[in-house]
């Protein structure tokens, strides 16, 4: 991964001639106001920035030439919109200069924190912003120094203590890795990142962290009844495995469990995806790696919680060992699913992770897959349907909101279930030709596979469908760069958090 080194200067200095000097500004009583000291450091920019029609809106940056008396490289001011700037908007507002003003320039970042909380949303945001994937790029004119990051980027101002500053630059960091960890795993191409290799990755990204790792192979995944796993990949030459990540402190105050869809391509097997919609497919491990990342932050910052990561992993290609519609696979504990399309396999390999997961009694489980384009349809690209128990749905979206992500909740209609009816087996995975509410149905049926309690009742549990959030098509905007996000590992971090303090 590339993203800029971040640094912490907690009193205010002017900018040297190998640094950009990055201002916030916002609109209010249709007069651009800057923000912090530099209003008085700069009486002029105002007016400035009048004249060049700046509006303060989101995503806006000017850039001006260095004020009088200033050594800076130049200057920039980015939009805070046309209130008073909250943690959000700074997290925003660091994450555009940084995405924005890409060559071989350093940021100095005076956007006046006032608490610690603005910090590391500063700092979170500039280190998101300035992510540039570069892996594949050979010695032609993509490579050019133009196409990367600043060189490093410093926020300056606020008047933190030693102990905030330690704080922020630690969880920020681990924040900003943990997304750029899923960047990087969805942006590598499938031909690299298949079930064995990506296997091996997780467990040399555990070697030096506080994890246990286990995982299965093939035969392992047939003896022990992953039938959903084991079914969808079986049609590939390159075989499925179950990776286990337990992040298990002493002391821990409760036990999350997280599964992952992590189909590291997906050609919709027999039921084959026309060619344009397979494109990008090698996203659909996106939610495997949302919950690695989620994992590896919480034992980079030692959260007093138990985190169990379950990677589902397979590939899902059409051959003549793949399966067929009307073939019926057996869960993990036993329980048939008729296939009526084979490009619903995701839901497939996560009824195993789920029942898997279950087996361990943890307090709460969290799924979370790129499961269905209708997810998309009923949502749009930025927003993930959250559907579950409402206890746990209600906890997932507060994270979000203190995190700046968009979770939303969606319902479970029971009525659904006898749509999932199969004549054979005790449940199909899909209604063919139904398209009415495809992403609720896709709830309903993992649902299914959610195990009891130790009590008798249903162990918590929430699912999460990013197939628009996981993956920005278009243009950046914000902290978000264009291609894989990351979506969600913020929220699912703070989700953890908010569980050793409950």
């Amino acid at each position: 991964m590339t993203s800029s080194p971040l640094s912490v200067s907690p009193a205010r200095r002017d900018a040297t001639a190998e640094e950009v000097l990055v201002l916030g500004a916002s609109l209010v009583d249709g007069r651009p106001v800057v923000r912090g000291d530099a209003a008085a450091a700069f009486p002029g920019l105002a007016d400035d920035l009048a004249a060049v029609g700046f509006t303060g809106k989101k995503d806006e940056l000017v850039r001006l030439p260095a004020p009088s008396g200033s050594s800076a490289a130049g200057l920039a001011v980015v939009g805070l919109g046309t209130a008073e700037a909250d943690t959000d908007a700074l997290r925003y507002a660091a994450g555009a200069a940084a995405r924005r003003l890409s060559g071989s320039s350093a940021l100095l970042l005076d956007l006046a924190p006032t608490s610690a909380d603005e910090l590391d949303a500063l700092l979170e945001g500039a280190g998101l912003g300035s992510y540039d994937y570069a892996e594949q790029r050979g010695t032609g004119s993509n490579s050019s120094e133009d196409e990367k990051g600043p060189r490093a980027i410093e926020i300056v101002g606020g008047g933190r203590g030693d102990d905030d500053v330690e704080r922020a630059l630690r969880h920020a960091g681990a924040t900003v890795d943990a997304v750029n960890l899923v960047r990087d795993l969805v942006n590598e191409p499938a031909l690299d990142l298949y079930p064995e290799s990506y296997a091996d990755r997780v467990a040399e990204l555990a070697a030096e962290l506080p994890l246990d790792v286990r995982i299965w192979g093939l035969d392992e995944l047939r003896a022990e009844g992953f039938g959903g796993i084991v079914g969808v990949g079986q049609g590939s030459s390159r075989p499925p495995r179950l990776v286990r990540v337990d992040y298990s402190p002493a002391g821990a105050s409760a036990h999350l469990a997280l599964v992952g869809k992590g189909i590291t391509f997906d050609t919709g097997g027999l039921s084959l995806k026309p060619p344009v919609s397979m494109i990008g497919m090698k996203y659909d491990m996106a939610g495997s790696a949302t919950v690695l990342a989620a994992t590896v932050a919480a034992a980079r910052l030692g959260l007093p919680v138990r985190i169990t990561a379950w990677l589902c992993l397979a590939e899902n290609m059409p051959s003549g060992t793949a399966i067929r519609p009307g073939d019926v696979l057996t869960i993990r504990g036993g329980r048939t699913v008729e296939v009526l399309n084979t490009d619903a396999e995701g839901r497939l390999v996560l009824a195993d992770g789920i029942v898997a997961a279950g087996e361990e009694n943890p307090d709460v489980i969290v799924d979370v897959a790129t499961l269905t384009g209708a997810a998309i349809v009923a949502l749009g690209n930025r927003y993930v349907a959250t559907m579950g128990d409402d206890e746990v749905v209600g906890r997932l979206v507060e994270a979000a909101r203190q995190t700046g992500e968009t979770l939303w909740p969606m319902p479970l209609p029971g009525e659904l279930r006898p749509m999932l009816a199969s004549d054979i087996a005790d449940i199909a995975n899909v209604k063919p030709g139904n398209t009415a509410g495809g992403m609720l149905v896709a709830g309903v049926f993992l649902k299914e596979f959610v195990g009891d309690r130790e009590d008798g009742t249903p162990i918590p549990w929430a699912h999460l469908d990013i197939a628009g959030a996981a993956h920005n098509k278009e243009g950046g905007y914000g902290y978000t760069v264009k291609g894989p996000t990351g979506a969600t590992v913020r929220a699912l971090l703070r989700f953890a958090e908010l569980y050793t303090s409950a």
